[in-house]
């Protein structure tokens, strides 16, 4: 791993993220597979950073399954909310380097303890697309209003 000074937006040369902190697509499958929305990549993948200056994610959801792999720094903590509307927080760091997250579930990401940075590739199947993915918006929230507390730093205000 690399020390908390090491500049991964330029070194991977990342752009901003419209869910907060900074990603780059890395790969596209060539193949694909049909969806209920048209016809999606097998597979994609990206990376994505948190650091002191976007330290958190906005609370999102996508229709495909997500697979976190913890590259650098840390830790960072995952908020998830199952379609049953339960919470769970994890946290990657330490021995904790994957976490996966199903499809349909709420996502919100943001820094531990301190950290500078956590550096995050994301595997996506069948592969990402802009069609299958929804911000939180306060609506999101009246329908899960035991959870509006736990939730509402993840919303764009």
């Amino acid at each position: 791993m690399q020390d908390s000074t090491y500049d991964w937006r330029s070194e991977l040369e990342l752009e901003p993220h419209g869910e907060g902190g900074y990603f780059r697509r890395i790969y596209t499958s060539s193949h694909a597979t049909p969806g209920p929305r048209g016809e999606r990549p097998l597979a994609s993948s990206i990376y994505y950073l948190l650091d002191e200056s976007q330290p958190a994610g906005l609370l999102h959801r996508n229709r495909s399954d997500i697979l976190h792999f913890l590259l650098d720094g840390g830790p960072v903590e995952y908020v998830t909310v199952d379609p049953e509307g339960g919470l769970t927080r994890s946290r990657l760091g330490g021995a904790a380097l994957f976490l996966p997250v199903p499809g349909g579930w709420w996502k919100a990401s943001r820094l531990l303890g301190g950290a500078r940075h956590a550096l995050v590739a994301e595997v996506v199947t069948p592969g990402f697309d802009y069609a299958d993915h929804e911000y939180a918006t306060p609506a999101v929230l009246a329908e899960l209003p035991h959870l509006a507390e736990a939730l509402k730093p993840f919303l764009r205000t």
